[in-house]
């Protein structure tokens, strides 16, 4: 041994270092990917952090807090007409609501001012589904949506409303919408909201109760000629009173004519009739009998007879008169007023006399075949809904609710 080198153990020693070597290079690249690795774990995790706070810990795709709420229940039958709708919205906004009939007719509705809540303008018709779509948005603008279908009550009571004047009509400037009801209304505000009445050009059209079964319209003055008339009568489903219900949906349109305004003056036994604002003709009448005295006051005409009977028992005078071929007849009141042809009194009576009961009589032939007689020339140049308007009679001004004649109320009376 002797201090002499092993055979062979230079070798080994310089095998042995090379190992070493290997082990410490590849320490040291373990060390570099480490540092490496967790640097940029170190970026990610503070990046995760900064998102957490900005964000304050939103989950994304969360559900809408938003939570729409629809009265009646889904499925739901026999529903009320009016006060059952509603649609609300708990922690969030309405944003659509969609209410339409089972043939795509639309409900009209009210969002609340804090858009929390929606309600119907308008009640709904009987025997009807309805289907109802509803969305609302919470406060980071996630949707929440629901839907519903329900159907109205049966009605087991009805009223309609008989309506004048007719739909498509043409008629004088004086021409009320006058609505009788077949029944007695005690919510004659539902009613009325139930009925809307427009013109073109527009004029503000307003309505008066005379009782609780009529319902007139008018404007302030009478309408101008050429007017355009709509008469919406959305009456299906409205509670008129306790357990009885509309039935009627009806659109009526009509036009208002040439302007006509006649004037009998009872005094001086004349009437001067104004058409479109001038004066075209002015004719010898009789008025009524000291005893039967005409009413005075603004009367329209509603109905036209040719030819009529006239039986004083219906209007309350006994048998004072039963004359079967009145002719060229028109109404002016419902108790019996009428502007007529007269063959049975002498000419000279026109102009000088009153001699009738109540009526306003032109000399006629008759038959009404003469179509030169006054009589014939009034009738032949008069409308429905024409104004007659009956001064210095010594009887009272006739009542609002006698005929058409509720041009009798002034507008502040008419409104109230």
């Amino acid at each position: 041994m002797n201090g002499q080198p092993i055979p062979g153990a230079s070798g080994r020693a310089a095998r042995g270092h090379g190992r070493g070597g290997a082990g410490l290079l590849a320490l040291m690249l373990g060390a570099l990917l480490l540092l490496v690795t967790a640097c940029g774990g170190g970026d990610s995790d503070k990046g995760s952090g900064d998102k957490g706070k900005k964000d304050g810990g939103k989950v994304e795709n969360a559900a809408s807090q938003a939570v729409v709420t629809i009265a009646p229940k889904d499925g739901a039958s026999a529903v009320a007409t009016s006060g059952a709708l509603k649609v609300s919205a708990a922690k969030g906004k309405l944003t659509t609501v969609t209410v339409q009939d089972d043939k795509g007719v639309p409900v009209e509705g009210k969002l609340a001012a804090d858009s929390a809540s929606w309600q119907p303008l308008q009640h709904l018709a009987g025997s009807t589904k309805y289907k109802v779509h509803a969305v609302a948005k919470d406060g980071d603008g996630r949707e929440s949506a629901k839907d519903t279908t329900f159907t109205t009550l049966v009605p087991k009571n009805t009223f309609i409303g008989q309506y004048t004047p007719e739909d498509g009509s043409t008629v004088g400037v004086g021409m009320p919408v006058s609505i009788n009801f077949t029944r007695g209304i005690t919510d004659p505000a539902a009613v009325e909201r139930a009925i809307k009445v427009t013109a073109e050009p527009a004029v503000p059209v307003e309505g008066h109760w005379f009782g609780n079964d009529r319902l007139d319209f008018r404007p302030e003055k009478y309408w101008a000629a050429g007017t355009k008339v709509t008469v919406k009568l959305n009456l299906d489903g409205v509670e008129g009173r306790p357990g009885v219900y509309g039935k009627q949906t009806r659109t009526v349109k009509f036009t208002i004519g040439r302007s006509q305004v006649s004037t009998v003056d009872a005094t001086s036994h004349r009437m001067k009739v104004v058409r479109d604002g001038k004066q075209i003709k002015d004719m010898p009448i009789t008025a009524g009998a000291p005893s039967t005295t005409t009413y005075n006051g603004q009367m329209v005409i509603s109905e036209k007879y040719e030819v009529t009977r006239m039986n004083g028992a219906t209007v309350g005078f006994g048998g004072e008169y039963d004359i079967k071929d009145v002719p060229h007849a028109m109404r002016l009141s419902e108790s019996g007023t009428f502007v007529h042809g007269n063959y049975w009194a002498s000419s000279g009576t026109f102009g000088s006399a009153n001699v009738s009961h109540g009526c306003v009589g032109l000399r006629d032939s008759r038959g009404a075949g003469d179509s030169g007689t006054p009589a014939a020339w009034f009738f032949d140049s008069s409308i429905i809904g024409d104004v007659v308007i009956v001064k210095n009679s010594r009887d009272k001004q006739i009542s609002p609710e006698n005929g058409l004649n509720g041009w009798n109320l002034s507008w502040a009376e008419w409104i109230k």
